[in-house]
């Protein structure tokens, strides 16, 4: 969640999206930056076939859950995911659904279903951003992401410093 847009574009739907990028899944517990970095393994395959296809000179890979709150049936549009970024709305080239019944478009009572996108590699997550889904815009204040981000960099880094300065232990 530290490093996930959050939108909520109907009472009944979440949307949660997650940048597959390598710096930040390091920042990641262990079993965390695994998982995630698993499922873009698992699609390696489609994913090259689109870059194939597309010929673009580099991919953001996002997942992307959708979750349902209320009781009934709960309608979401995979394709109107769209993130703000650099000035521009990046859309989907291609959506590779991860669970079983993705490409139903509809979810039960506290129902989720995944898939990761791949968009244009142009997005910047050094950059502020956005998503959207179904005209409402998230409440993850990306700024902060950012921030989080660097602050665990440079912990890391002094981390690393003080090991390499640390005195050896006669052995």
């Amino acid at each position: 969640d530290d490093i996930a847009v959050k939108i909520a574009p109907s009472s009944g739907l979440q949307v949660r999206a997650v940048p597959l990028e390598e710096r930040f899944l390091r920042l990641l517990g262990p079993d965390s930056y695994r998982s995630l970095r698993e499922l873009a393994k698992s699609k390696e395959k489609e994913i090259n076939a689109i870059k194939d296809r597309s010929r673009l000179p580099s991919y953001s890979i996002w997942y992307v859950t959708f979750y349902a709150l209320e009781q009934g049936e709960t309608r979401f549009s995979p394709q109107e995911f769209i993130i703000n970024n650099v000035g521009r709305d990046f859309r989907p080239i291609d959506v590779l659904p991860m669970t079983p019944g993705f490409g139903e478009y509809r979810l039960k009572q506290r129902d989720t279903q995944s898939a990761l996108y791949v968009f244009d590699g142009q997005i910047d997550l050094n950059q502020p951003l956005t998503g959207s889904m179904e005209g409402t815009r998230s409440h993850t204040d990306w700024a902060q992401v950012i921030e989080r981000v660097e602050r665990e960099r440079a912990f890391g880094r002094s981390r690393a410093a003080s090991a390499q300065q640390a005195p050896k232990k006669p052995g």
